[in-house]
């Protein structure tokens, strides 16, 4: 019984330094059956304001649609939504702008 215990937490010991620690994510999702894409910046929660920069980058490169954010002090994220409807097929870009750091993602529209 307790080289089970003992293997249970070896086992749980390794899956948490498994995890990925970064605290800074982006990630978008396209939700077809509502027409939206949803795209999220998560970062490590901190007591003060924080400004970023979210750019939509078409699959042309072209920047269709920049906007300033804030999130709010003690806040670990924030997001954007866009309509698919009317957005050109291809392989687009998310970019975050969060103090000199940037971080992309990418998702098709079909």
């Amino acid at each position: 019984m307790i080289r089970v215990l003992i293997l249970i937490f070896i086992i749980m010991l390794g899956n948490l330094f498994a995890i990925d620690n970064s605290d800074k994510k982006v990630d978008c999702i396209i939700l077809k059956d509502e027409n939206s894409i949803i795209c999220k910046y998560i970062h490590k929660r901190v007591n003060k304001i924080t400004k970023v920069k979210f750019q939509w980058i078409e699959p042309d490169g072209k920047i269709s649609r920049k906007r300033d954010m804030q999130i709010p002090a003690g806040h670990g994220s924030i997001y954007d939504y866009r309509y698919i409807k009317g957005r050109t097929k291809g392989q687009w870009t998310f970019k975050v702008i969060d103090n000199n750091q940037e971080l992309t993602t990418n998702f098709t529209i079909e």
